[in-house]
């Protein structure tokens, strides 16, 4: 192939590189593609308004409250929700497996399991608009003292409701951003 030949040709793939971006890019231009999450939409209100629209009841249990707690935070900084205009409901499964199962039958390890059922639901109509599971797992060793061994447990737990709160705030948001209430 003579080098006239490959000037050719790479001249017309960087055309066709051109000619997809400039297809790509306008698709995005059109409002149908990319927009930031927390922007705020032109004319209406922004996710992080929406987001403390969402009234979060009593989930049961320890690390249930503190998801709940995580999520209220996360969302509004601490406040009540201000004209709560969805309620999210969450169900909670713990559970624990043990790894690293010694000679003797101990455990050396275990793994703290979360799963959070959601719904959300818009107040209105009582319709469920988004719903899903969310998970967490976090890892703590055994020791041999039973004060380390409950610290090490309420550790993973905390960690765990963390990672599931994050994951619902991110999915909350994802759906608000979009929602027309």
């Amino acid at each position: 192939m003579s080098s006239s030949d490959k000037r050719s040709r790479s001249g017309l793939n960087g055309v066709l590189v051109a000619a997809l971006a400039a297809v790509v890019l306008s698709a995005c231009s059109e409002g149908a593609g990319f927009r930031p999450l927390y922007a705020t939409a032109p004319g209406g209100i922004g996710v992080n308004e929406k987001l403390n629209q969402i009234d979060i009841p009593t989930i049961p249990s320890r690390v249930g409250q503190r998801v709940r707690n995580e999520l209220i935070f996360e969302n509004n900084g601490g406040a009540l929700p201000t004209g709560a205009v969805y309620r999210l409901e969450v169900v909670i499964r713990e559970a624990l497996a043990s790894t690293l199962v010694r000679s003797d039958g101990e455990s050396a390890a275990q793994i703290y399991s979360l799963d959070a059922q959601f719904k959300l639901i818009r107040i209105a109509d009582k319709k469920v608009v988004l719903n899903g599971v969310s998970y967490g797992r976090a890892g703590f060793e055994r020791f041999n003292q039973i004060y380390s061994n409950v610290r090490a447990r309420e550790d993973a737990e905390n960690r765990a409701a963390r990672t599931v709160a994050m994951d619902l705030r991110a999915r909350l948001a994802a759906f608000l951003a979009t929602a027309t209430n």
